[in-house]
């Protein structure tokens, strides 16, 4: 069998081929490895099957090399330079040509481009391109990332010069054909960091028929308005796909003069906007609603925080300083208590998985990683954007008209047989069918809600879950229960919800919006192969009876692919460097000891969460004891066989740092005591430190662990066959390793012989993971 792919390294030493043309992943041993690097297109025969069952695979021919350049830190060796690049899945060092250094110096991360040949018998040349800096310059950890992972991180200059050119402030030009709604109290409601604003909302009562009700009016920033198809700021918006977060920076979708000034609603400024105006009865539920464009004034710049102190207490210093807005809040507030309600009456999952946040000094480093504190406040414009999104599906459904819908399937039947073997082992294997639906999920999460283990539950739950992405084909969100749902309410960061605008207002002016591609794109690499694999596994869903397929239709697929794929794109930017400031964070910790909960397991050993820090490890099975553990898969532990010990979800253990690994973002735990019971150790001690007692640790505000980021994006470790075998280990990648543990501050725990044998052993286990607005001429759309 022949299969072309895109080949994708692992960090120990082999590499994947996925097939285009059929669902199949081939496996390319080390040696193959030799002759091919990280994401070149090669043509394979499978020769074999490996010791696991997985075909294996020849390299025929290399269709095409890649052309991203390989970041790494330079190094001289015995008078040779080489880059070791900082990315693992490159699994062989890059030898620098002659001439190639340019002024790079050693130890510095640099960007390479490959020149000379990759073969099984020389390693591959390459030159510098560009000099980032030292290895622990502030901020140096984003630059590795963004180039890393291939995110665009300067604008054209044919976008700068576009962006240049735009008008300070709306013109009365950009009135034309506009509702005024400057008059009406909108307001914006964010985070304290928050620099872009692009959704702003309204309430008031109103009569819905014979029934009370609300009009809730949402207006977004109409980004469409200045960015037009086909333009250089539409070409870079769309490599770019979406604005992607780091701590303390951000790379916008947009340049700034749109993102933060003409497309922001800013208080007490005009701007263009397109609104969602509702209908809401008392019950939660959409009567009608009606799409226009309008000019507006945000009344306020809100925060979440000030809002929710406001909505606690109406008398409070922060209400009386807003005090012509405070009505219009509790407005706001009873038409989300509305749609909370219909949210539970149609069963939506609602799970409380806690989320953490990175607070960072004025040097980019971390000082505290704090959970993220989710309030009424939160909740309140989450619902309303959720309404808006329902109303944009509806209507590009109801007008027959292609779009961006954000599709959520239900779980696949080999993650529910997972999820189902755990419940059952628990106990709980009533609570999901063999077609189990949202209100399932979420009677299921109720049940466990007092259990000690709720938070292991609700982990794999959501861990079951498929991956939302973006597809013109409809078929629902199985996560929030709707039939459809299409993104809106974010065009300054979300291309998707760019497309949704255009066709919105294509619509309201008797048209349809064209999509056109630019010349010679292609579906991203990561996903030609699941693009196949789900054609094989299903047809394509059929038009709504009497509608015609649209001709542009594979345009709107390819677009989708390519705003899901830079999605995940923007996701393991973002925990890449979220796990390097981790790293940093415990290096002055080597030693310490914390109370921490296992987060998941697998057969090569344990991860734990730190209870008090948020920071999760690894320990290896071989720190477990001196026995042989069984992993069973169906009750998701490890068990020895000679003592019966178990190690499983939920487990609270007291735990050892003993190894840190900045260039492969993990963090090696050793284990103190599994038995947290009347006497044990503080939440964190040094090592050598007498014993004290851990009974306050036990009642913890922190005692539930939180989930890892990648958890909600990925099944467990165990389902994803992670290897644990030894890596292949190279004298250059050695010698680097050398260096940074040379300067990383000694520990009585590092030179423990036992330690830095399991350390190296799990090092290659797993990656570290108001007043009323003035009515619209146009007549409102009843929803029916």
């Amino acid at each position: 069998m022949i299969v072309e792919g895109i080949v994708q390294g692992h960090r120990d030493g082999y590499g994947l081929v996925m097939s285009e043309q059929e669902p199949l992943e081939v496996v390319l041993p080390a040696q193959q490895m030799r002759a091919v690097m990280h994401l070149d297109r090669v043509r394979v025969r499978v020769v074999r099957q490996d010791r696991r069952g997985r075909p294996e695979g020849q390299v025929l021919e290399i269709v095409e090399r890649s052309k991203r350049p390989v970041i790494g830190r330079l190094l001289q060796e015995n008078g040779v330079w080489l880059l070791a690049p900082e990315d693992k899945r490159h699994v062989q060092d890059i030898l620098i040509a002659p001439g190639g250094l340019g002024e790079a110096k050693a130890g510095q991360v640099v960007s390479v481009e490959i020149t000379g040949p990759v073969n099984l018998h020389a390693q591959p040349m390459g030159r510098v391109l560009e000099v980032l800096g030292a290895l622990h310059d502030p901020g140096m950890e984003i630059e590795i990332a963004v180039r890393k992972y291939g995110v665009p991180h300067r604008f054209s200059d044919a976008a700068e010069k576009a962006s240049a050119a735009l008008p300070a402030q709306v013109r009365a030009a950009d009135r034309a054909g506009r509702i005024d709604l400057t008059d009406v109290p909108l307001v914006t409601i964010d985070g304290e960091d928050a620099r872009d604003f692009d959704d702003a909302v309204y309430c008031e009562p109103a009569k819905v028929g014979r029934r009370q009700g609300f009009r809730l009016v949402v207006a977004i920033a109409d980004v469409s308005h200045y960015v037009r198809p086909g333009e250089p700021l539409d070409l870079d918006a769309l490599d770019r796909a979406t604005s992607v977060y780091f701590p303390r920076r951000v790379i916008p979708m947009l340049p700034e003069k749109l993102s933060n000034g003409l497309c922001s609603l800013n208080p007490n400024v005009e701007r263009l906007c397109v609104v969602c105006d509702m209908l809401i009865d008392d019950e939660g539920e959409l009567q009608a609603y009606q799409f226009y464009p309008a000019v507006m004034r945000s009344h306020a710049r809100l925060t979440y925080t000030e809002v929710a102190e406001i909505l606690e207490n109406t008398k409070s210093p922060r209400a009386q300083a807003r005090a012509d807005l405070v009505p219009h809040l509790l407005n706001l507030y009873e038409v989300f208590s509305a749609l909370l309600k219909a949210r539970r009456e149609r069963g939506a999952v609602d799970l409380e998985v806690p989320e953490t946040h990175i607070i960072c000094d004025a040097n980019g480093r971390i000082e505290q990683i704090a959970l993220r504190q989710r309030n009424d406040a939160h909740r309140v414009i989450e619902e309303c954007m959720l309404a808006a999104n329902v109303c944009a599906a509806d209507f590009l459904q109801r007008n027959k008209h292609p779009g961006l819908y954000r599709v959520h399937e239900g779980p696949t039947p080999e993650r529910l047989a997972l999820l189902r073997s755990f419940l059952q082992a628990m106990g709980l294997g009533g609570h999901v069918g063999d077609e189990p639906t949202p209100a399932d999920y979420q009677r299921l999460s109720d049940a466990a809600r007092e259990r000690p283990d709720a938070q292991q539950i609700n982990t794999l739950m959501l861990r079951s879950m498929q991956q939302a992405i973006y597809s013109p084909h409809n078929s629902g969100h199985f996560g929030l229960a709707y039939e459809a749902y299409a993104h809106f309410t974010s065009p300054i960061r979300r291309y998707p919800d760019l497309l949704t605008h255009r066709a919105i207002k294509a619509l309201l002016q008797g048209g349809r919006y064209r999509l056109q591609t630019p010349e010679g794109m292609e579906a991203p690499p990561p996903l030609r192969g699941r693009r196949a694999a789900q054609a094989a596994a299903k047809p394509a869903p059929r038009p709504p009876r009497g509608a015609k397929a649209s001709a542009d239709l594979p345009q709107w697929e390819l677009v989708g692919l390519h705003c899901s794929a830079n999605e995940r794109r923007a996701d393991e930017a973002t925990r890449d460097v979220e796990s390097w400031l981790k790293c940093w964070y415990m290096r002055d910790k080597l030693g310490e000891e914390f109370v921490g909960s296992i987060t998941a397991v697998t057969s090569f050993g344990v991860f734990v969460q730190l209870s008090s820090l948020f920071v999760e490890g690894l320990i290896h099975i071989s720190e477990l004891g001196a026995e042989y553990f069984r992993f069973d898969d169906a009750r998701n532990e490890l068990r020895g066989e000679r003592t019966g010990k178990r190690y499983a979800l939920g487990d609270r253990v007291l735990v050892q740092v003993s190894r840190v690994d900045l260039d492969g973002r993990r963090i090696d735990f050793r284990m103190v005591s599994d038995t947290l019971r009347a006497a044990a150790a503080p939440t964190s001690r040094k090592r050598g430190r007498k014993a004290q007692v851990v009974a306050a640790a036990e009642d913890s505000d922190h005692s539930v662990f939180a989930l890892p980021q990648e958890a909600a994006d990925a099944p467990t470790p165990a389902a994803t066959g992670e290897p644990s075998g030894n890596g292949t280990g190279r004298k250059s990648r050695k010698a680097a390793s050398a260096k940074s543990a040379a300067a990383a501050p000694a520990k009585p725990a590092a030179k423990d012989p036992t330690a830095a044998k399991n350390s190296s052993s799990a090092r290659n286990a797993r990656s570290t993971r108001a007043r009323s607005p003035r009515k619209p001429a146009a007549r409102a759309r009843r929803v029916k």
